[in-house]
């Protein structure tokens, strides 16, 4: 067996959960029918010594309860195991004068992580619909609550996606296990990721923290980062009972768990709020900043059950305060969903209502908007002040993206009347963007900022795609005064619209700007689902603006079903709006429907509807045609950042110029060659085998391979990461290393028959999982491909449909490449003549196509490499414009393209179509019956039959291939041609051929 295999994986996660105090226990040593999951032993004797006043009767009727669940379906039983696991059962019983005892039981000890057994068991057998047999288990007190399915970090062909896929099949071959399973883990030694057993693998995440103040970004090793991370007892059981909930969507269970962000957030927020609540503290518990996308609504209501939950609070009441009627819904929702957690949940549907629920002395969650604490109209006229409705002191408050309404500390102000209406409560906020310095001191109102985790961030760990940009400024008409007030410019409601605004939003609302916005829109929109299917937000600048591009939309041909989004109001509203005013549920329905990625509804115009606390994560692109700044922006353009399924980026498309506004927010964002030759001679052979050996040793760093055998499993995947992550440095070092190794493969399969091989045959398959390792990262498997493969069809795309306009028009290139959160978007926004970083875009993608194209055609690619060359240094020397240069750099992109084109025309490989152009061009002189096709395929099948290592260097090789080549042409060239034609042949060979196997 190798030594580096998917048991490396395997025995060091056992190693390091023994370093963390669990026993291991081989699974055909455990006592158990193979039927059965729990370790019912283990079980009753963790009942029997926690609850020793409880008679035998009554914990066998609890072991019973535990363990026999009553739902059709394994997500209904494992739903049922859950709430069992974390709220307890009850039991009852009558002692021996019948008087009537209860108690209530946990399955875990949460608060005494001692006092529970924490065995990890490999390979344990288990029999149902078909026999299988899992990686790890974890039990705690005998309950299989965590599964790990570990595949070889040293097999280039399977990943972490594959272990995804066999826990999927596991679910349905061994549903009996998913009864109990509360968390599942994938790795690949260098990849580990945890999830839901019933979630797609998307939602599957690292763990990269230890301690909630770190974040471990090295790759490498996020086995052991998750393992020390999440598997100390303390951490794993304050998981289990706190960080897992299941949603029922109509009957659909989904089951959730908490992001390494969302448990170290929320634990620092519990601790800050427990140290801070009055009377002991000031009541300013701090404030959470996750990124928008990053699961906030999650966090909130995982917060809001613990703290509901801690004794020491008494029953407390929970305020959550949000700014607007739709934030409330979306939040109330997922509340409501998330029902677990957090009990039962009031909405405050009025001020009245409002000031009801909060006079009463019972605790719960209340939910209302900030409005709602206004002052009311008496018989006297207006109050003049709140009044008081509570003075009790275990009443938080929670204020979700609330931003400047939390700071109306004047007379009157909101924020004043909250505080005057509960003078004791205590305040936490929650929010996905940083709060600006002018409007408010953060800390004066909330306190200090407990946990951060930004949009960097929440893009490295994949809890939101990267959004890109792409500028197609369609300019304003607008006076030039305007023009000089334009960065000034703040939103207004159209109501009220007074000077700038208002001549901007004329000025967007040109008929015939409109037009050309809403063709550009189409056609963008056709050209990006045609790779991608999604759906799409257009952002206007006001309702009359939505209307009129709605309105121009629905002329063109082609136009998907599309809907305006906005509030209405019919009596000042002109009737040819009409069709755009709904009801609540009318609204409601539509909502659902753009959210089902197969409705047919595919667009949304908006003004500032759905672009605060609206999910739908199908969604990919925005168009945007309004002046939005700061956490606005932000808050909008997050709309397309949510994962779903293939999705590579969120897409945000400026017509109107937001770029510095991007720039500016986004920065505010991110807080956070060798000797052997193949000879038949078999000494010689092993010769170059053992010299070819120490070079590739040479460049792991030379260490004796040997040492590695004796190292334990951690050791060697530590040793393993380290040797991968300098061969990884940059590309030249991988190059060279994957080059010689294979020269060093190809030696091997010569002379495996050999006895002085076989000593070193165990360092040689060490080195050979050393090269699938880096294959597997620089080639990754499974949907990690397809997603390059779409992101070069897109990049393919874009090249094909351009047409040049003028610099604005910024070309969809951009969109590829340029993240906002890439220092090439901030140079773009700084810069405004920004020819250098698309000229550069097309440079580098060009190049990348030559590199592998010129081995495949000497001539032509040594054509298009001059000519790039050509047209660079002209640009560069300025004599040549912006726009001339990037219509060359597309002319030659197209020229590559038309060569694909023309490949599978004539039915050639890539290989052949060098050869194809050499033979056709000497067409004149060939005397071939058929098509010239069948000659190529002859003449290079002729050539790949006689190659061998290094056979360039070798006169007898090359005599070989000349050879036989020679037997292709003779009789159809003139015998006074045949050498001129096979130089050129041979030199093709040589450029195409010449490091193969490593080519070709």
């Amino acid at each position: 067996m190798s030594l580096l295999n998917e048991h490396t994986a395997q025995n060091a996660a056992i190693d390091w959960l023994k370093e963390l105090g669990y026993v291991h226990i081989n699974g055909t040593s455990l006592e158990r029918d193979p039927k059965k999951v729990v370790l019912e032993s283990e079980l009753k004797k963790f009942l029997t010594h926690q609850y020793p006043e409880v008679p035998e009767t009554a914990l066998n009727e609890a072991m019973a309860q535990f363990t026999q669940l009553t739902g059709m379906e394994v997500h209904y039983r494992n739903w049922e195991f859950h709430k069992k696991m974390t709220q307890g059962i009850s039991i009852s019983w009558k002692d021996a004068q019948g008087n009537e005892k209860a108690k209530h039981l946990y399955p875990l000890d949460y608060k005494n992580p001692e006092n529970n057994s924490f065995i990890v068991s490999d390979e344990v057998p288990i029999l149902g619909k078909n026999s299988r047999r899992t990686d790890l288990l974890i039990f705690i007190n005998g309950l299989p609550l965590i599964l790990f399915e570990f595949k070889n970090p040293f097999d280039a062909k399977v990943s972490v996606e594959n272990a995804h896929n066999q826990i999927e099949n596991y679910v349905l071959d061994i549903p009996q296990l998913f009864d109990y399973n509360a968390i599942c883990i994938v790795s690949d030694g260098m990849r580990a990721l945890h999830g839901m057993y019933s979630s797609s693998f998307e939602w599957y995440a690292p763990w990269k923290s230890l301690e909630g103040h770190d974040t471990e970004q090295d790759e490498d090793l996020q086995l052991e980062t998750l393992l020390h991370g999440l598997f100390p007892k303390e951490t794993l059981l304050n998981y289990l009972q706190h960080f897992i909930f299941h949603e029922d969507h109509n009957g659909k269970i989904i089951k959730k768990g908490a992001k390494y962000h969302q448990y170290w957030g929320i634990n620092k927020a519990v601790e800050s709020s427990l140290n801070n609540m009055k009377p002991e503290g000031d009541g300013r518990l701090g404030v959470i900043w996750h990124t928008q996308g990053s699961g906030k609504s999650i966090s909130m209501a995982i917060l809001t059950g613990i703290l509901r939950q801690r004794p020491e609070l008494k029953n407390p009441t929970i305020v959550i305060q949000v700014d607007r009627s739709d934030l409330d819904e979306q939040l109330y929702d997922n509340f409501i969903l998330a029902k677990d957690l957090v009990g039962n949940v009031q909405h405050a549907e009025s001020t009245n209502d409002l000031r009801n629920l909060l006079s009463t002395d019972g605790g719960g969650v209340i939910f209302t908007t900030i409005e709602k604490f206004r002052l009311k109209g008496t018989d006297n006229g207006k109050e003049l002040q709140h009044p008081i409705l509570s003075e009790r002191y275990n009443l938080i408050v929670m204020a979700d993206e609330a931003h400047r309404t939390q700071y109306g500390f004047e007379s009157g102000g909101f924020a004043q009347n909250i505080r005057r209406a509960l003078p004791n409560a205590s305040f936490i906020g929650f929010t996905g963007t940083p709060v600006d310095n002018k409007d408010a001191d953060t800390e004066m109102v909330f306190g200090k900022t407990i946990h951060t985790y930004d949009i960097l961030q929440a893009v490295k760990d994949g809890a939101t795609v990267p959004i890109h940009y792409e500028p197609k400024m369609v300019p304003l008409n607008i006076k030039a005064e305007f023009t000089r007030e334009l960065e000034e410019v703040e939103e207004r409601d159209e109501d009220t619209t007074v000077g700038v605004w208002a001549a901007i939003e004329d000025a967007a609302g040109a008929e015939d700007r409109v037009e050309t916005v809403a063709k550009d829109i189409l056609k963008h929109f056709k050209t990006r689902t045609a790779t991608l299917e999604g759906k799409a937000m257009i952002v206007c600048m006001s309702r009359r603006n939505c209307v009129k591009m709605y309105n121009a939309l629905s002329k063109l041909e082609g136009c998907p079903e599309m809907a305006v989004i906005m509030t209405s109001n019919p009596g000042k509203d002109p009737k040819e709006w009409n069709p755009h005013m709904r009801t609540k549920n009318a609204m409601e329905a539509i909502k659902s429907r753009f959210r089902n990625p197969e409705d047919p509804l595919k667009i949304v115009i908006v003004r500032d509807m759905w672009l605060t606390g609206f999910d739908a994560p199908c969604a990919h692109t925005m168009y945007v045609d309004k002046i939005m700044k700061g956490h606005n922006l932000m808050q909008a353009i997050a709309r397309v950042n949510r994962v779903f399924e293939n999705k590579p980026n969120g897409l945000v498309v400026d017509f109107i110029g937001i770029s510095g506004y991007l720039a500016e927010a986004t920065k505010k964002y991110t807080g956070s060659g060798g000797k052997g030759k193949p000879t038949i001679d078999m000494d010689e052979a092993v010769e170059l085998c053992l010299e070819q050996l120490s070079v590739v040793k040479e460049l792991i760093g030379g260490v004796e391979l040997s040492e590695v055998m004796d190292f334990n499993d951690i050791q060697k995947m530590k040793w393993a990461g380290t040797i991968v992550n300098n061969l990884l440095k940059d590309d030249p070092t991988t190059e060279n290393f994957l080059k010689q190794e294979r020269k060093l493969s190809e030696l091997v399969a010569m002379t495996s028959s050999d006895e002085r091989i076989w000593d070193v045959q165990e360092e040689i398959g060490i080195i050979q999982k050393l090269r699938e390792q880096i294959r597997k990262i620089k080639y990754p498997p499974g949907p990690q491909r397809a997603k390059n493969e779409r992101i070069k069809d897109l990049i393919s795309k874009s090249l094909a449909s351009q047409a040049i306009v003028d610099l604005a028009a910024m070309y969809d290139l951009d969109n590829i490449d340029i993240s906002i959160i890439d220092d090439s978007f901030q140079a773009i926004a700084k810069d405004k003549g920004n020819e250098n970083i698309k000229i550069e875009l097309l440079r580098r993608i060009i190049n990348d196509e030559l590199k592998i194209r010129m081995q495949k055609n000497i001539k032509k690619g040594k054509k298009l490499k001059d000519e790039l060359e050509k047209v660079l240094g002209k640009y560069h020397k300025n004599s040549l414009d912006s726009i001339a240069a990037i219509k060359h750099l597309l002319d030659i992109a197209n020229t590559m393209k038309e060569d694909d084109k023309r490949t599978k025309e004539l039915g050639l490989t890539e290989d052949e179509l060098a050869f194809y152009d050499l033979l056709s061009a000497n067409s004149a002189i060939i005397n071939e019956a058929g098509p010239i096709q069948d000659l190529v395929h002859a003449v290079v099948d002729s050539v790949k039959k006689n190659l061998q290592l290094d056979w360039t260097k070798k006169e007898n090789a090359r005599a070989a291939i000349r050879l036989a080549v020679k037997k292709e042409l003779r009789g159809k060239v003139p015998f006074s041609e045949l050498d001129k034609l096979l130089k050129e042949v041979i030199e093709q060979a040589e450029g195409q051929y010449g490091e193969w196997p490593l080519s070709g």
